[in-house]
């Protein structure tokens, strides 16, 4: 028996919070047209949509195991406020980088940075979706 001790016995108490994934919500002010960009160009699928009174208030998207929501500006908090501001979404995949960057091109999205590889390891490329949340989208590293 070995007096070395597993990484289970050295975590402290309480225990440090360990997630399996996280989602994230956008609130966008043209949902329909945020909604064509995040599925006809970036290629999410649309897996729900909630009404209020008939109109459109947020739609559910999924890439792999990416949850994205997206919510309709209800001007609550003003309609002139700037979205996407210090907000960056990494998105990382196994996929070939640059062969996503090429579909999105196609499909009629435009690139903020075109795909290089970065000094930590990765390969990633960045674009801007229409409300201004910047995304990096990367593989390896």
């Amino acid at each position: 028996m070995s007096d070395s001790k597993t990484h289970e016995d050295t975590r402290s108490e309480p225990q440090s919070l360990r997630l399996r994934s996280i989602g994230v919500s956008l609130t966008v002010d043209d949902l329909e047209a945020s909604v064509r960009w995040y599925r006809d160009v970036l290629g999410f699928t649309v897996v729900d949509e909630w009404e209020d009174e008939g109109q459109p208030v947020g739609v559910a998207l999924i890439a792999g195991a990416a949850r994205l929501i997206l919510s309709r500006d209800d001007g609550v908090k003003g309609w002139n406020r700037v979205k996407g501001q210090g907000l960056r979404l990494y998105l990382n995949t196994a996929q070939d980088v640059d062969r996503i960057a090429e579909n999105i091109v196609a499909r009629g999205g435009t690139l903020e940075s075109e795909p290089t590889d970065m000094p930590w390891g990765s390969r990633e490329f960045s674009l801007v979706d229409p409300d201004g949340f910047q995304l990096s989208v990367s593989s390896g590293g």
